[in-house]
């Protein structure tokens, strides 16, 4: 697209939404810390607004991807040629009446967790420390400790690609291991509600402290990373094989396979988004080689990659 056109497109797009933004750095908007610049970068005050900036964009032909915290997702160096649409602060009220909690897309899930402590709800602890929003721990069931959304999730409304709201129960919602309808059908979730239980606010308090305690122990949360790199192999785990195939500390350029979790990958410092992408591959084949077992990505991937 030449830089006429691109300037046509982005002031239909700022008709729309106000809040856009051309050839913004996407590693200020991931936990990895790493991305080059996305052509626009939206942020919707309002569900109109999304509605608005989706059809343009699917009128137009224009690549888009929904972006929330940024938590699971490498961004190629090249950038993304397409619309960032990220969903934020105007998708993160949370409601609570009762047991059930009902939440925006953009909240951020250890708010949530928060907030069900403070109304003395239990069901939760499980992702207080996951750094993602509600609408990405929906995209991929997200869970931690034996914890998952399938456990808690009542009901999803949901933006579809024609631009209609809908409400998915739970069933519907088709979710699974790091899976859930929400990428297939092309859905943008907008809110979740969730039946948690009442329960004493001390022993939740108690248990999320003794998980956040766990994760600091055990996890690399001092260097930038998207978490868990791969997802579980059927009947193995994907860190121990990483481990076990010698590559604890294994690096690339800035990134490194980190020792004290080899089921992270990290940014050492100054890593870019290609040696992110060297050091898994390179990892993947060496897990393959030595034990016949295929690692699959977990962290999402957005633009290309060499």
């Amino acid at each position: 697209m030449n830089k006429s056109s691109m300037d046509a497109l982005y002031d239909r797009l700022r008709e729309r939404c106000t809040d856009t933004r051309t050839k913004e750095p996407m590693k200020k908007h991931t936990t990895f810390q790493v991305g080059g610049p996305a052509d626009y970068f939206i942020t919707p005050g309002s569900t109109e607004e999304l509605r608005a900036v989706l059809e343009l964009c699917r009128e137009e032909g224009i690549p888009f991807f929904i972006l929330g915290n940024g938590s699971n997702l490498l961004v190629s160096d090249q950038g993304y040629r397409g619309a960032v649409i990220h969903i934020g602060k105007a998708f993160s009220e949370i409601r609570t009446e009762g047991t059930r909690v009902t939440a925006g897309a953009g909240a951020m899930l250890s708010r949530v967790a928060m907030k069900a402590w403070e109304e003395g709800l239990t069901g939760l602890e499980f992702a207080s420390g996951i750094p993602g929003t509600l609408g990405g721990a929906m995209v991929m069931n997200a869970g931690a400790y034996g914890g998952e959304m399938v456990q808690v999730v009542k009901r999803a409304t949901v933006l579809t690609k024609e631009g209609a709201l809908r409400t998915l129960g739970l069933s519907e919602l088709d979710m699974g291991y790091r899976k859930s309808c929400i990428l297939p059908m092309g859905y943008v979730v907008l809110e979740t509600e969730m039946e948690l239980a009442f329960g004493d606010r001390a022993r939740i308090r108690e248990t999320m402290d003794d998980l956040s305690a766990r994760r600091k122990e055990k996890q690399p949360l001092e260097f930038p990373s998207a978490g868990s790199t791969f997802k579980r192999p059927e009947g193995y785990f994907a860190g121990k094989l990483i481990m076990d195939a010698g590559l604890a500390g294994f690096s690339v350029g800035g990134a490194c396979v980190s020792e004290k979790h080899c089921g992270f990958v990290v940014n050492r410092g100054g890593a870019s988004a290609q040696d992110i992408m060297k050091l898994c591959r390179e990892v993947r084949q060496r897990v393959r080689e030595r034990f016949g077992v295929t690692l699959e990505m977990e962290v999402k991937t957005l633009g290309e990659f060499l």
